[in-house]
């Protein structure tokens, strides 16, 4: 018996195959964007469309064929048909969800739901029941499932091609179209492969179509689209706009940044400019968080003028920036940056201030595919705290030099606790010399880092890490007591010095100096004034008055204390008639440069201020006579350097004294 169609409801099923088609596309935009459990979600909502779009598609076209004979649709069947669509789309999907696939994901992809879209539609064919005998024409049944494998396999190509954009276009509408025609050109070659026959009575019974449950199975596959087109609108325009856009420069935010990264599947060279803003903390702190917002959307405007098509600007933090740069080369990255740190010198008038900032930029290039995306941005922000460290409103690249540091400073800082444990750190002690008297004038602990397997680590490279982490202040407990133990020991043995020991910040901050310090002089009976404490200059950047108020009840105890490293770094002359302190040491800056008349003009100054202040003046870095002789026209007595003697383990300190006594 040869059945007939009604061509406006085929025509209405090839528009179902191609908006099932389009939506799969567009939902897999989804999966390649989200991770987590997110990503399954959108997973399980491409199977649903994709394959409850193919079974409805099937059953309006069945709809559309007339047999002219009672047909009914066992509803088991008919619900299994539809679960081998879904869970074939499901499983290809699946296969394919990877960010790098290749040929063979995708024919194994396509074979599964191909093999899933032929049983999806011959299960829907025995779920007729009619008073009729379906039997198929073999060639026409091996055809049609070549043309749903290779439908498969053409869908399947063109969701990953086309999953990574995640806007409309009439490429992907082409796409959809094609991918319907062919689900169609299955549907219909496989209907073409079916004959029915029956009695000559049965051919006359009239036409009947369980029109309920085909129906029903339409509006519910229309009803569902609708629902996912709208879930896609929404998360789209609104919410992809509230969780990938910055809302106070509306550059694209740190999720949107991470979701290019996991998405960009290129091999191809890309650059990335890690860009902090220099003054900002200041400017926050000054005029406060509404000037400071203001001034970051004034910043995201001026960046916005380097967005291009494919180089992107992005917000990742309070006043940090990032570029990513497609088809990036190091020329074309370092002329970025010049640009970039050029507009932001110019003036940004917000508010009635007229704010002057630079910035600091690291550059690392690389390609997404070899490496993690996380190793360009980490190599990018080491970059940037370069830049900083070279005087800010820079730019600088990251080499290969700067990984292997950074490896260094990251193992360091992992050893730096298990150095505590293991009695790794010991100390030095320096000798300082009084000129006038030609007496010795005591002794500086230094510390030191004998590491298992790198050797004798620097100070200026292990100290840094130490103030990081916080551990500098167990360190210095160490070195505080183990100094008053020697120089307990030395007055034993004859050798009446005091012996001098370098503070952090971190010790004041911890709000028990004083009782740490009561608690070691009288822990080695040791008189207070055989101990001196060394500050820095840049502690005057912290809480001022509870520094002096911790620093007046240590030289209660008869402590001394000096200002280590003075002139270097910040300026606090306009502070020292109100820092508690005996000394100042001159840092070697000056000894090294004694020739130039200005600098010796200036420790001249120097020397005058601290004698109407009543304080001594020590110079380090001492390494000659010359030195010696410039620094005692000049009224600078007491010296430290290797002239008189280098850091020196404690047993060497006996000799050294008794050396120097005969000299």
């Amino acid at each position: 018996m040869e059945g007939s169609y009604n061509y406006y409801i085929v025509a209405l099923s090839m528009v179902i195959a191609i908006l099932a088609s389009y939506s799969a596309l567009s939902i897999t935009a989804k999966i390649s964007y989200s991770s987590g459990k997110v990503r399954y979600f959108w997973l399980a909502a491409g199977a649903l469309v994709m394959g409850n779009g193919v079974w409805s598609m099937h059953f309006v076209g069945m709809l559309a064929f007339h047999l002219h004979s009672t047909v009914k649709y066992d509803i088991w069947l008919t619900l299994l048909s539809m679960a081998a669509s879904v869970i074939a789309s499901f499983i290809a999907f699946y296969i394919t969800m990877p960010k790098q696939i290749n040929r063979y994901h995708i024919a194994v992809g396509g074979f599964i739901m191909g093999t899933g879209i032929v049983a999806m539609h011959y299960t829907g064919m025995e779920a007729m029941v009619m008073p009729l005998e379906l039997v198929y024409d073999r060639s026409l049944w091996a055809l049609s499932a070549i043309i749903a494998l290779m439908a498969s396999y053409a869908a399947l190509f063109l969701f990953i091609r086309f999953r990574n954009q995640a806007s409309t276009s009439g490429l992907k509408w082409l796409s959809a179209v094609v991918m319907g025609f062919a689900i169609c050109g299955m549907h219909y070659t496989g209907m073409k492969a079916a004959k029915f026959y029956g009695h000559a009575d049965m051919a006359t019974a009239g036409h009947s179509v369980d029109l309920f449950l085909l129906y029903g199975v339409t509006v519910t596959i229309f009803i569902m689209l609708f629902i996912s087109w709208g879930a896609m609108f929404f998360d789209r325009y609104v919410l992809e706009k509230m969780a990938y856009q910055d809302t106070i420069t509306g550059l694209p935010n740190r999720n949107e940044m991470n979701r290019f990264f996991n998405t960009y599947a290129e091999n191809e060279s890309v650059g990335v400019l890690f860009l902090d803003l220099d003054q900002f903390k200041a400017i926050n702190d000054t005029l406060g968080h509404n000037v400071g917002d203001l001034l970051v959307q004034e910043v995201g405007k001026r960046l916005g003028r380097f967005v291009r098509s494919d180089q992107q600007a992005f917000r990742i933090g309070g006043d940090e920036f990032l570029f990513i740069v497609k088809r990036c080369d190091q020329e074309r990255a370092v002329q970025l940056a010049k640009d970039i740190l050029q507009t932001l010198k110019e003036v940004f008038r917000i508010d009635g201030n007229d704010l002057h900032i630079t910035g600091s930029i690291g550059i690392s290039i690389g390609t997404i595919l070899k490496s993690d995306s996380s190793i360009l941005l980490k190599t990018a922000d080491t970059a940037m705290y370069k830049a900083k460290k070279l005087g800010k409103n820079q730019f600088c690249v990251y080499t290969d030099e700067m990984g292997v540091q950074e490896v260094r400073k990251m193992e360091l800082e992992k050893d730096l606790q298990l150095a505590l444990e293991q009695r790794q750190f010991f100390i030095e002690y320096q000798p300082k010399w009084n000129v006038k008297t030609n007496q010795l004038y005591g002794f500086e602990a230094l510390l030191r880092w004998q590491h298992p397997r790198l050797g004798l680590v620097a100070p200026g490279e292990f100290i840094p890490i130490a103030e990081e982490t916080g551990l500098i202040i167990p360190m210095t407990r160490w070195t505080l007591e183990e100094a008053c133990r020697q120089c307990s020991v030395w007055h034993s043995q004859g050798i009446h010095q005091p012996v001098s020991v370098n503070l952090s910040v971190r010790l004041f901050q911890t709000n028990c100096l004083v009782e740490l310090v009561t608690h070691v002089l009288q822990k080695w009976k040791l008189d207070p004034q055989m101990l001196e404490l060394e500050i820095t200059e840049s502690m005057v950047l912290y809480d001022l008055n509870d520094i002096i108020s911790q620093l007046e009840d240590i030289r209660k105890l008869g402590v001394r204390v000096s200002m280590d490293d003075f002139g270097t770094g910040y300026s606090s002359i306009g502070l020292l008639d109100r820092i508690p302190i005996d000394a100042l040491k001159l840092d070697r800056l000056f000894t090294n440069d004694l020739e130039t008349p200005s600098k010796r003009a200036i420790i001249h100054a120097i020397v005058l201020m601290a004698e109407q202040l009543n304080l001594d003046v020590i110079a380090e870095g001492v390494e000659n006579e010359e030195h010696i002789d410039f620094l005692t026209e000049l009224g600078c007595y007491v010296m430290q350097g290797f002239f008189y003697g280098k850091p020196m383990k404690s047993e060497e300190v006996m000799k050294w004294a008794d050396r120097a006594a005969d000299a």
